[in-house]
Order: C-alpha cells, then sequence, then structure tokens
C-alpha cells in the first residue's frame, strides 16, 4: 500500500509510516507547521522505529518530510521540507503554564535522537528543504543524509535564547575546524555544498530525482541490510567532498570568549566579518556563553554524554528563571508569538554576561541515578 492510496484519515495524520518490502518508510506530514515536532509524533517516531529495529523483515528505513502542496494522487508533491525543528509554539505555552509535557518532549526527543544515531540498520534522510533543530536531530544520525538544491539547513537557536540541542553539541563539534562554533552562535542557514563540506551531508541529488529514489527504495527486492547499503551507494554516488577551507572562520571561532570573537568581528574591516557581528549581537547573549561552552565540551565527549548534558541545559532554559522570567520564553514571544521581533534579553549585553551564568547551565538538578536519560 502506497501513501497515495491511503485512507483519507490516514493522510491526515502527522506522521505517516508504511513498509514495502523490506523498507520502512516515514513520512512527516505536518507541512503548514513545516513538519516542527509535537510530543505525539516524537513518541510516534520512536515506536516505529524502535518496532522496525526488532522487525528482521525490515531491512533499512528512510525518512522523508511533506509540503504545502502534497496531496494524495501527486507523489512528487509530498517531498518538501523536511522538518524545521521542534514545536516552539508549545514550548511557550507549555512553560508559561508549568505543564509538565515540555519536560517529557525534550527527554522523548532526546532519547529518539539517540536511536537513530545508533540505529543498527540502513536509515536514509532525505533532507530536501527545511532541516533545522529537531530536523537536524532527526537526519544526522542517518547512514545516508540527503540533500537537494532545496535544502536549507541551520541550528538557529540562540535566535530564540536556546541552544543547538538534540545533540547538536556532539555532530556540530565534529565538524572541521571551528566550523561548529560558527554555526551555533551564529545560526546561520547553509544550503548542500556547504553541508557536504562541513559533514553535515553525504549527497547532493536534484530535488526532482527523489520521488523516483523513493519509490525504487520500496519496489526493490533486498536480501540484506547490507545489500540495501550498497544498492544506495550504487544510486547516490558521493563523489568528492567540496573543497572546506575554514581559515576566516577559524580566525574569529577559535577565540577564547564569545566576546573576544565579536571584539575580533568588529574590529575587523570584512563586509563578512562585520556583518557577523552584527549577527552575534542580535542573538541572546546569555545563550551565546552557553552554547559557546557547550561546543567546546561535546567536543570530547561520547553522543550520550552530550545528549546527558544537553537534557540538563535545557532544564535550565526553561526552570532556571521559569515562565515569562525564562530567555527561551521570551525568544519564543518575539520571535513567534508576539512577533514583534525585538527579544528583551537578560542580561541585554554580551559585555555584561558573568561567568557564573552560563556556568550555571551545566550544575546538574539530578544525580547520576535519577537523570531522566540515565538509560542512554
Amino acid at each position: 500500500m502506497t501513501i497515495e492510496s491511503m485512507k483519507k484519515d490516514e493522510i491526515h495524520r502527522d506522521v505517516l509510516a508504511e513498509r514495502r518490502g523490506g523498507v520502512g518508510l516515514i513520512t512527516l506530514n505536518r507541512p503548514k507547521a513545516l513538519n516542527a515536532l509535537s510530543l505525539q509524533m516524537v513518541r510516534e517516531l520512536t515506536g516505529i522505529l524502535q518496532a522496525w529495529r526488532d522487525d528482521p523483515a525490515v531491512l533499512a528505513v528512510a525518512i522523508r518530510g511533506t509540503n504545502k502542496a502534497g496531496r494524495p494522487g501527486t507523489p512528487d508533491s509530498l517531498f518538501g521540507n523536511f522538518c524545521a525543528g521542534g514545536d516552539i509554539r508549545f514550548f511557550h505555552q507549555a512553560a508559561l503554564a508549568g505543564d509538565a509535557a515540555l519536560d517529557n518532549f525534550f527527554t522523548e526527543e532526546y532519547t529518539l535522537n539517540h536511536l537513530i544515531q545508533t540505529y543498527p540498520k540502513p536509515y536514509i534522510a532525505f533532507m530536501d528543504g527545511v532541516v533545522m533543530g529537531g530536523g537536524m536531530g532527526l537526519s544526522q544520525g542517518a547512514t545516508l543524509r540527503i540533500v537537494t538544491e532545496r535544502t536549507k539547513m541551520a541550528m538557529p537557536e540562540t535566535n530564540i535564547g536556546l541552544f543547538p540541542d538534540v545533540g547538536g553539541g556532539y555532530f556540530l563539534s565534529r565538524c572541521p575546524g571551528h566550523i561548529g562554533e560558527y554555526l551555533a552562535l551564529t545560526g546561520e542557514t547553509i544550503g548542500a555544498d556547504e553541508a557536504i563540506a562541513y559533514g553535515l551531508a553525504d549527497v547532493k541529488l536534484p530535488a526532482s530525482e527523489l520521488p523516483a529514489l523513493w519509490e525504487a527504495l520500496g519496489a526493490h527486492s533486498f536480501a540484506s541490510s547490507a545489500e540495501v547499503t550498497q544498492w544506495l551507494a550504487a544510486q547516490c554516488p558521493a563523489g568528492e567532498r567540496p573543497a572546506c577551507d575554514t581559515a576566516r572562520i577559524d580566525s574569529y571561532f577559535s577565540l577564547l570568549r564569545v566576546k573576544h570573537i565579536v571584539d575580533a568581528l568588529e574590529a575587523s574591516t570584512d563586509r563578512w566579518a562585520l556583518k557577523t557581528a552584527v549577527c552575534l549581537r542580535k542573538r541572546s547573549p546569555l545563550m551565546l556563553h552557553v552554547t559557546l561552552e557547550q561546543i567546546r565540551r561535546a567536543r570530547s565527549m561520547t553522543l550520550a554524554d552530550d545528549l546527558c548534558m544537553e537534557r540538563v541545559m535545557v532544564q535550565h532554559c526553561f526552570h532556571l528563571r521559569p515562565g515569562a522570567a525564562s530567555e527561551t520564553v521570551e525568544g519564543i514571544r518575539a520571535l513567534a508569538v508576539d512577533k514583534d521581533y525585538t527579544p528583551k534579553w537578560s542580561p541585554a549585553r554580551i559585555e555584561d554576561v558573568k561567568a557564573a551564568m552560563s556556568a550555571a547551565f551545566f550544575e546538574s538538578p539530578w544525580s547520576a541515578e535519577e537523570h531522566p536519560l540515565r538509560g542512554l
């Protein structure tokens, strides 16, 4: 059974899952929200992936997103924005209401990220369109990460008073040079070529070719997971990775502190540097400091340790200063709720952030035995 032949009530589900031969196919189906993840979607994805992990008849898994034009009977239109991240409006509402579902969301999302990163079968991510935040968490652990000319990739969390979570510390810190610090602090959006050069994607294909590849995955008869991997390598030759000259970014983002980075950028005569400084001045000063520390700690961490650290950090994002006082709640208010785009950051300036303020985000409120991700 194909998605195009599904019953009408199934088409309106936010996560669609089907088996074709030995391949499990997942479609994120919340296009009006750019496939942003709800808690229910996280739970459905976890259940699907766990069931297919344990089913010997499933040899591989592929995941894609829909776009606004997606409709039954037109398989081409089903490809579009992969996933814009977590549902930040839900974060805002839940934080103000003191809803425990907010804490559950991050615990379960990070558990899902770990499941994907350690998945024992080929997992193919069709990273078309917007791939940001939680969308990176769904794709960075993939065996094959496919991007297109429409890919817009970013970890833009400092823009809403958050940090690049979902394992962002782990995968960003492993980019060449100090690209990780640059992407994490600025939230810069990159395209397919940069994503491949930075080690955040594997193959670039024309968006027009994705439907045929998706259909072929479901139609081909595979004898094993290894055969799926071999077939994909033949269909999607990686070619040479684009050159990645990190010298300019490294000269600024290797500096010790956020203030050093911004001072050096502002002292430059280079237009790119000055533009980057302006960008950083708009981000949450507090979360810039927290994020820089996160990336540098994560560089020597395992994935599980990084996710455990991030779970501590996100707890503090919403509970260190609860409710409307939260830097994250204020950032989401300004960007996505009131849309006045003038967040009242606290502290307001990079120069006013004290070391103890950012250090508090790394102090666990739980013992090792009590940590929500102790099972990773």
